[in-house]
C-alpha cells in the first residue's frame, strides 16, 4: 500500500489506500520507513497521498485501536525523514489528519491543494502527540498556534495553514511543484540545509 517510484534522482513515496482516506498500518510505516531508507541518494524525495481526498487520515481506526496511535514507528519515521540528506517534500493532495502531521512537519517544504484540511485532535482522542511533533509544528507556527492545533484541536483550511507557516504554497497539482524544485544535487542541498538554523532533525 506504499507505491514507489523512482526517475531522474527523484524518489515519490505514494500512501496508496484511497478508500480508506490513505490511513495508516503498521505495515505502511515500515515500508515508508525502508523507502525513506532507500531514497539516502536521492536529491529530492516527495511524499504523497493517493487519489484527490486526503494525504492521510493518520492511524488507521483498527490498528490504532491495537496500540497503533502510541507506536514508536511514528517517530522512526519521522525522524528518517528529517535526517534525509536531499530536499524532502510533502506534496498534500487532500487532508492532512493526525500521526500523519509527523511525516509532513518532518519534510523540508509542505505544497497543498486549496480544498486541503489539517487538523490534529490528539486532546480529543485522549493521546499525547508523537514527541517530536510540537517541536517541529512549534518552529512552524509559533508556540500559540501549535496550542491552538493540538490543544484546542482547531481545524485549518488551505488558506489558513499557508497563513500560519504551517504549508509553504497553496498549488492546483503538489507533485508538479515538488518535481520542479529538483535543481540541485544531493550534496549541495545538504550542505545548504546545514547552512540553514532552527530545523528539528531528530
Amino acid at each position: 500500500m506504499i507505491r514507489r517510484d523512482a526517475a531522474d534522482g527523484i524518489v515519490t513515496l505514494t500512501l496508496d489506500r484511497p478508500d480508506k482516506a490513505n490511513s495508516l498500518t503498521p505495515e505502511m510505516l515500515e515500508a515508508l520507513i525502508d523507502g525513506v531508507a532507500g531514497a539516502a541518494e536521492a536529491r529530492l524525495l516527495i511524499l504523497k497521498g493517493a487519489g484527490d481526498r486526503a494525504f492521510s487520515a493518520g492511524a488507521d481506526l483498527e490498528a490504532a485501536k491495537a496500540g497503533l496511535a502510541t507506536s514508536p514507528l511514528w517517530e522512526r519515521l519521522s525522524g528518517a525523514i528529517a535526517a534525509h540528506p536531499g530536499l524532502s517534500v510533502a506534496a498534500l493532495n487532500g487532508t492532512l489528519a493526525g500521526g500523519a502531521f509527523g511525516m509532513a512537519l518532518a519534510c523540508d517544504i509542505r505544497v497543498a491543494v486549496p480544498h486541503a484540511w489539517f487538523f490534529y485532535p490528539v486532546a480529543k482522542l485522549g493521546f499525547l502527540p508523537q514527541p517530536s511533533d510540537p517541536a517541529r509544528l512549534a518552529a512552524l507556527i509559533g508556540p500559540a498556534r501549535a496550542k491552538l492545533l493540538l490543544a484546542a484541536g482547531a481545524r485549518l483550511d488551505a488558506s489558513e495553514a499557508l497563513s500560519f507557516g504551517l504549508i509553504d504554497r497553496i498549488v492546483p497539482d503538489p507533485v508538479r511543484a515538488a518535481r520542479d524544485m529538483a535543481v540541485g544535487e544531493p550534496g549541495h542541498v545538504a550542505a545548504i540545509k546545514a547552512m540553514i538554523p532552527g530545523a528539528v532533525t531528530r
